[in-house]
């Protein structure tokens, strides 16, 4: 609906600055399209498009409803914008809201000529024809596993939200740059690695000796550690000891040939499961390459004076004006080197980051972290900033929530965490138990690759239906319901619309042209979901722009439910006039070409058959 939308913004825009002339009025400088937003009126009768003149009150020192009723007055009484108006449709005032009452046909045939012409573009491009983020550049950094243990619940929402967002912006225009940075060092990496010391090594035990997949290995002797260190304290300090010893060592002593084969098996394993789940990236960062970078850029801001010698010898930044002032009313500080000199979490970060831009220049960066990081990222933009980096203004934390199940809390060093590897097989089993109850083996080909889809779908969209910042509770039940707000719910829809095509194929029946479909396409219905899909390129800029999924989300369910009532009130292959029946095929075809192009997004797969 954005060309539509785009016109009628145009011509009140118009009449807007022809009463800044008419009446005298020193706004400044002209109106331009910008000030102006478009909504959908709360109630059908009242319009289609609406346009607030809220933000003109003050300037023009007039209340919003003679504004509204002044423009429409415009609009009517000048020949040019009065021509280009009957074109669209009705222009009316509305209290304090300039509203337009569409011309479906015009309407509906300009939305679906769209659709039709830009094929899988169809979203991307904005009112001019351009990318929603032409020239954005955006890196995106996000999943972060440790290699002790492997992906859980929790990481699947970091995932999920990653990996969607990417596509999204890419969706959008943006060049996108996935990184991950793999947090394979560490006091919890020599924990497992000292319980493998002391309970597997010595039997030659292996993930493939053993038919364990590598990560779910690790993460067992991670869980062996704990257990071991509560009937022996001494343990944590022997698993500190380790660590001092592996940063002291060299690459081809015993103790990082044992830290090189157990990160082997971890992350061979979590690769896995990103294969499994669609999740991707362009380069991976470890932590052992990048922990000890920031110290120099440290050093040089000592030197320009950004950063200060604290007494006791540290390296230091006030934080107060991004902080606040601590519980005891003094000045927040940030160590960024230790007394000692050694460099602490935030000073690798700094480096990092620096390091990344070096590699890929991007203009905006994204990092998908739990919102227990909100403070670390409010410091670490803020010290980029002052270090003077002019891509620093672009730095975003996509903070999200804890996600947990029905029984409560996992803790992964306890082993009460739910993998994310036997979460998805459970929801796998669950689905195609569904299927063979309902004896469509058969039908759907291979029913095993189906309910894995199917669970993918679940778990997917359950995550990301939710603004990111929520905490929520993931229940398994809930997201494989066919019915609802759910992922199965829209492959089912998509599958529902493929048959109808398909059958309509096997009848040699003919779909209609944008033109012609739209002359008959007069149902109360119809128009719905024409408006709705027509919707789709400002869903996309407006998730693209705001960084979430559950815009996405919410979009896909409307088009669901939308097309799911046209497909009730008006039958499709059963229409009987031959033209009808043409005109509501190419309708049920533009909204899967949207259904499909938007699952994508929010990674549910599509399935023409279920």
């Amino acid at each position: 609906m954005a060309d539509v939308k785009a016109d009628c913004r145009a011509i009140v825009v118009a009449a807007l600055n022809e009463f800044v002339k008419v009446k005298n009025i020193d706004a400044g400088s002209a109106v331009s399209e910008d000030a102006i937003s478009v909504e959908n009126p709360p109630k059908p009768e009242m319009g289609d498009i609406g346009m607030p003149m809220f933000p003109f009150a003050k300037t023009f020192r007039a209340a919003p409803p003679m504004i509204a009723a002044e423009i429409v007055k415009i609009i009517e009484a000048n020949a040019e914008l009065s021509s280009r108006a009957k074109a669209i449709g009705t222009f009316v005032a509305v209290g304090p809201y300039v509203n337009v009452k569409l011309d479906k046909a015009g309407a509906a045939a300009g939305l679906l000529e769209r659709i039709a012409k830009e094929g899988e573009k169809y979203g991307q491009l904005n009112d001019a024809g351009k990318a929603h983020l032409e020239g954005r550049r955006v890196m995106v950094e996000f999943s972060s596993p440790n290699t002790n243990k492997p992906l859980h619940l929790g990481h699947m929402r970091n995932d999920a939200l990653g990996e969607s967002v990417s596509r999204i912006l890419k969706k959008a225009g943006a060049e996108v740059y996935k990184v991950n940075i793999i947090n394979n060092r560490g006091v919890h990496i020599c924990k497992s690695m000292l319980a493998y010391k002391l309970f597997h090594e010595a039997k030659g035990d292996t993930p493939e000796s053993l038919g364990i997949k590598g990560d779910h290995f690790v993460g067992q002797c991670y869980v062996e550690f704990d257990k071991y260190a509560k009937e022996h304290p001494e343990a944590n300090a022997q698993a500190e000891e380790m660590l001092v010893q592996w940063e002291q060592g060299s690459d081809d002593d015993d103790l990082h040939k044992l830290w090189r084969m157990m990160n082997g098996w971890a992350i061979d394993g979590v690769k896995e499961t990103y294969d499994r789940t669609g999740v991707s990236f362009d380069k991976l960062y470890f932590e052992s390459e990048t922990y000890l970078k920031g110290k120099e850029e440290i050093m040089k801001g000592l030197e320009k004076g950004i950063f200060f010698k604290a007494d006791d010898g540290s390296v230091r930044i006030d934080v107060t004006s991004v902080t606040g002032k601590g519980k005891d009313g003094e000045n927040q500080e940030k160590v960024l080197l230790r007394k000692d000199g050694t460099s602490v979490y935030i000073t690798q970060d700094i480096g990092t980051a620096i390091f990344r831009h070096n590699d890929w220049a991007f203009n905006q960066m994204v990092y998908v972290v739990a919102s227990e990081q909100n403070y670390h990222f409010k410091v670490l933009f803020y010290i980029l900033k002052q270090l003077g980096f002019d891509w620093a203004e672009r730095l975003y934390h996509l903070s999200y929530g804890m996600v947990n199940l029905p029984n409560g809390r996992m803790k992964s060093r306890e082993g009460t965490v739910v993998d994310a590897d036997d979460l998805i097989d459970s929801l796998r089993d669950d689905a195609l138990a569904e299927i063979k109850a309902k004896g469509r083996e058969e039908e759907v080909g291979d029913a095993s690759a189906v309910a894995e889809k199917v669970a993918l779908a679940a778990l997917h969209y359950y995550l990301l239906q939710i603004t990111p910042i929520k905490d929520m509770v993931f229940n398994p039940q809930e997201s494989l319901s066919f019915n609802g707000n759910t992922g199965p719910y829209l492959q089912y829809m998509g599958a529902r619309i493929a048959s109808i095509l398909r059958k309509a194929d096997e009848a040699g029946a003919k779909i209609a042209s944008a033109q012609d479909a739209a002359a008959l396409l007069t149902a109360a219905e119809e128009w719905d979901l024409i408006k709705k899909l027509g919707d789709y390129p400002a869903t996309i800029a407006k998730a693209a722009e705001n960084l979430d999924a559950s815009v996405v989300a919410a979009y896909l369910y409307d088009v669901a439910k939308l097309f799911s009532k046209f497909y009730q009130q008006c039958p499709i292959l059963a229409a009987g006039e031959e033209k009808l029946v043409s005109a509501r095929l190419f309708l049920a075809q533009c909204t899967l070409q949207v259904l499909k192009d938007a699952m994508q997004l929010v990674l549910v797969p599509y399935l023409d058959r279920m």
